[in-house]
């Protein structure tokens, strides 16, 4: 028997059928291939749209709305879900309830709308799946020291699946989302982009931070400071599809676990494991900034403060003049509330002239096979140069190169670098 924790997000539960249909799926996985039962509990999101839906009307009842009243009705969207499908599965005659975040309790910390998990007692979840019970539960929500609702920010449904299955020391935790793996690319942008078999959480980490968007960055962090499996499925699958076990989709896993796979030949390692890409990014110029000590503290803190998160930076060499140009990304939505901090700043800065460009997209190789492998840095340079793409910055870590370029060069970069790194499939058209 195993003991599995199931994720669906909000397009995977947009409307009654397709709450049907998960509810086929969870039946199924709750059977175990030798007639007995396995114990599943079941994360989902909100409706898709819904969400939206009920943060327009807060904003509406309330412009400068209180974070605290604003997570009560947003929360509201996860425990219609998890009632619906909890009905749904007893109507196929399978014993289900629901566990709302103030009954088990997922306790949080930190401040409302943005909380983040702290603890999360499982002894009544735990019992009542000994008994057979699948238990469905609302996620994104908590409840804080002060007894009050709190939610994740958004994507946080992944890390509260990710939590209730460290609490209960499951043995997997399926996320099942619009697609039906990692990818090496986009397989929108490239045909031949396959489908990872696995990746570690490492790589995992740096693909969802620069673009990849099939996890939330938190929940693949938790995962790896829980050791906690994860396997990324589709749920827009046939009522008579095989059970996860079966079927898998793309596991995230320790390195330990990865290496033991390609040791027991059921994958291959690649020097490069995908390929990401971010248009959401934009870039901003201060020129003639005063080339001393602490005038670059006094154009980043001011941004630290404001919840600015600064991603790329370029400071060129001083000139006889004691001026330097300071060159930087932050998220696109960033930008107008950025210009306006900087430019309120001016004067203590010291800088000539603000120029912005909201027309970038950041470009990202990323594998583990970097940490023993010199030259991937100068190969995808080549690479880009001898498709004529300029690149404008660049950024580094132990398994991740990225570079900005201009936004009209996105898909011919992505292309060109899965091309280059040998990750094209074999078979595809």
């Amino acid at each position: 028997m195993a003991r599995i924790v199931m994720k669906f997000g909000g397009t995977s539960m947009a409307g009654t059928e397709r709450i049907r249909r998960v509810a086929q799926i969870v039946r199924k996985q709750a059977a175990a291939r030798d007639g007995g039962r396995n114990e599943v509990a079941v994360v989902v999101s909100a409706m898709a749209g819904e969400t939206d839906r009920l943060v327009n009307f807060a904003r509406e009842a309330h412009a400068l709305y209180d974070p605290a009243e604003y997570d009560v009705v947003v929360a509201s969207g996860e425990q219609v879900t998890s009632g619906l499908l909890a009905l749904t599965l007893q109507s196929l005659g399978t014993k289900a309830r629901s566990w709302l975040g103030w009954q088990l309790p997922i306790r949080t910390v930190e401040a409302h709308a943005k909380a983040r998990v702290d603890a999360i007692d499982g002894d009544a979840l735990l019992a009542s799946m000994a008994e057979g019970t699948i238990a469905v539960i609302p996620g994104f929500q908590g409840l804080s020291a002060e007894g009050r609702v709190t939610t994740m920010g958004r994507g946080g449904s992944d890390t509260s699946a990710v939590a209730v299955a460290a609490a209960v020391k499951a043995d997997r935790c399926d996320i099942y989302t619009d697609v039906d793996g990692v990818y090496t690319t986009d397989p929108r942008i490239v045909a031949k982009a396959r489908k990872l078999k696995a990746v570690t959480y490492e790589e995992m980490l740096e693909l969802a931070s620069v673009g990849a968007k099939v996890l939330q960055t938190r929940s693949v962090s938790l995962a790896m400071k829980e050791g906690v499996r994860i396997q990324v499925l589709s749920s827009f699958v046939d009522d008579n599809a095989t059970p996860a076990d079966d079927l898998p989709g793309t596991l995230i896993v320790s390195e330990d676990e990865m290496e033991r796979m390609v040791e027991e030949g059921l994958m291959e390692r690649k020097l490069v494991t995908g390929i990401a890409h971010d248009k959401n990014e934009a870039k901003i110029i201060l020129t003639r900034v005063p080339d001393k000590p602490g005038a670059v503290a006094e154009i980043f803190g001011p941004l630290a403060e404001a919840s600015i998160n600064v991603d790329m930076i370029i400071q060129n060499v001083g000139r006889d003049k004691g001026e330097t140009d300071v060159t930087f990304t932050i998220p696109q939505t960033d930008l107008a509330r950025a210009q306006a901090l900087l430019e309120d700043k001016r004067e203590s800065i010291g800088y000539n002239r603000i120029i912005t460009d909201s027309h970038i997209a950041k470009i990202s190789v990323v594998g583990v096979g970097m940490k023993s492998h010199a030259g991937v840095a100068s190969d995808m340079f080549r690479a880009l140069a001898d498709r004529g793409i300029n690149i404008q910055a660049i950024t580094t870590s132990e398994i991740k190169v990225s570079v900005m370029i201009d936004e009209d060069e996105t898909e011919l970069a992505v292309r060109v670098l899965h091309t280059a790194y040998g990750l094209d499939a074999e078979d595809a058209a």
